[in-house]
This record gives C-alpha cells, structure tokens and sequence, in this order.
C-alpha cells in the first residue's frame, strides 16, 4: 500500500464569531494517482478543506486534528517550509483562471514565475494541449479563451512537478465542451505523472462518473464516503440522496426534480445531533441529540446515519 499523498485525520477549524466549526472532524485520504471527489452544496466545507493542505487557513483560526502531505504534518508549518511546500509538492487549480493571471503580463512570464525555464514553458503548454506553445508563450491572457486559459493555469501548476493537485471547482465556468477536454486531460495528468487529484465540485453526477471514490460534506462534516460507483447505483445517506433527486442529468429518462426542502445551516446555527435532521424525510427520535460518526456499511464505504446503515444492513 502506498502511502496517502493527503491525509486529514479529524481535522476541526473553529474561527471566531461562529457557532459551529468550518471543519468538524474531517478525515480523508488521496493515494497517489487516485481522483478523489469532494462534493456538498456552498458552505459545507469543501474548499476549506483543500485549503488547508496548503496551510492556508482563516485568520485566527484554531485547528485540531493533523493534515499530512507526502507525510509532512502542514498545520505547524510557517515560513520558509510553508513556502517551499505551497510551491513544490501541492497545486491548486481554481474556477476562474483569468483570476489567477496577471493581464499585463505575457503567458511565458506566468510559467516562469512558478519556476519553469522558457524552454520547460513551451514543453508545458505542449503537454496540456495548446496548439502552437511557441506562439502561445509570447501572447497575454486576453488573446486566449477561458477554456485555454485553465489550461496554462494547470501547466503553471505542473511547473514544480507536485505530487497532489487541488482542483476546486475548475472545470464549472467551462461550456460542456471545453469541460469535457479538461476532464480528459486531468486524468491523463494522473495516468502519465502519477498525480493524486482531489476533485471538489458541487456536481454529484460529475464526480460519480469521474472519481475513483467520493466523499459527501454537509455543514462541515463528511456524510458519506464510499466508491463513485456504489454511491451512484445506492447512496447510504438521505442527503446524498437529496443531492441526486434534485440534479438533472442527460441521457435519462425525464424525472420530476425534488429539491431538498430547507436551507443548509449557516455558521451561526448550531445542533447536537445530526446536522441534516431538519431537513431529512428518514429523520428518527434520537436523531436530534445524537450524530453517529462514519459507520462502515455492508458493501463498503462509511456513512454518517444508523438509520441509513441499518436499513442497508436489513436489505
């Protein structure tokens, strides 16, 4: 067994002024050349989560609980080594690449920045399929489209060769088309280098046909973690579910789209059971006071609800 590349192990994130943590008792793993999916509607924690293998965390934050990279513990890291390990080991690839160029400045200037020679520029662009690197290198971020554009944000990633690379929401700004070829070229990426890919979106359908394994985040926590396949064909907890009744999908037969009814709690909304239960049709007596953590289910995987674990043990 390989060593994870990301490992967070009960990772809790309080900041000041919140009723509730950001994070609470978050663990997860990405082995390497695995693509891990990180799904949940805004505010469940998502993006903090991949934030924090950077060690970019919130001001004042208070932090429990371990992230470990390549097996270096990041949360005391400061400095130099903070530096060091943002550059060289892990990559974040965000929504809007225009937000991560410099207008005024030339595509090969971005490259080299992130510590690609000229030369290495050209061969980077080559490698994530622009046509015509060479030109492409002298030219400004206005004279591309969005679509080639993410594609010289991931050759900026790739620059230092990182073992694990973020992406958060990187692919939902694209039209389907360009999309579907930034798929396509992340999973070569993960296929020829190796790279352990942790894939955050808001898309369940998305992450169950393009993940190797999923997990589910709900107000701060992981719900659900199992492989892409069985969460798709038989998801365990209700708000897994609730995220699949209410997506369209093509290709299938027309369904009536059920929203989940409720609102995703704020940070200043607090419980002592299961964050869900206010919004949950599976909800039981004792689900208000009382929130199980991952239990292992029958045909693998975890979920974060005895009502759903035991009916899939009965079944």
């Amino acid at each position: 067994m390989h060593m994870p590349l990301l490992e967070t192990e009960d990772l809790t994130l309080r900041v000041p002024g919140a009723a509730r943590p950001l994070l609470d008792s978050v663990s997860l793993t990405v082995a390497p050349g695995e693509v891990v999916g990180l799904v949940g509607e805004s505010g469940s924690g998502k993006s903090t989560t991949a934030k924090a293998a950077l060690g970019l965390l919130p001001a004042r934050a208070v932090t429990s609980g371990s992230v470990r990279v390549n097996g270096t513990e990041i949360l005391p890291l400061t400095g130099e080594a903070l530096r060091t390990h943002r550059a060289r080991t892990v990559a974040m690839v965000h929504q809007d690449p225009r937000a991560a160029l410099n207008p005024v400045r030339r595509i090969g200037d971005f490259l080299v920045e992130r510590g690609a020679s000229r030369e290495q520029a050209v061969e980077l662009l080559a490698t994530v399929g622009l046509s015509h690197p060479e030109h492409r290198v002298r030219q400004r971020p206005h004279e591309l489209s969005g679509g080639m554009l993410q594609r010289v944000v991931i050759a900026g990633a790739l620059a230092a060769e990182p073992s694990l690379l973020l992406a958060d929401e990187a692919t939902s700004a694209l039209d389907v088309t360009t999309q579907a070829e930034i798929l396509a070229l992340l999973r070569d990426l993960r296929a020829t280098r190796d790279v352990g890919l942790l894939f955050i979106t808001h898309d369940l359908h998305l992450a169950a046909a393009y993940c190797d394994r999923v997990y589910v985040m709900y107000a701060g926590r992981v719900v659900e973690e199992r492989s892409a396949e069985a969460l798709f064909k038989s998801p365990a907890h209700p708000y897994t579910r609730g995220l699949l009744a209410c997506s369209p999908t093509l290709g299938e037969t027309p369904h009536t789209l059920r929203p989940i009814p409720g609102r995703p709690p704020s940070l200043s909304d607090t419980f002592d059971g299961c964050p869900f239960v206010s919004r949950c049709g599976d909800a039981e007596p004792g689900c208000e006071t009382w929130t199980p953590g991952q239990l292992p289910l029958p045909d693998g995987g975890t979920a974060a609800c005895a009502v759903s674990v035991q009916r899939k043990v009965n079944s």
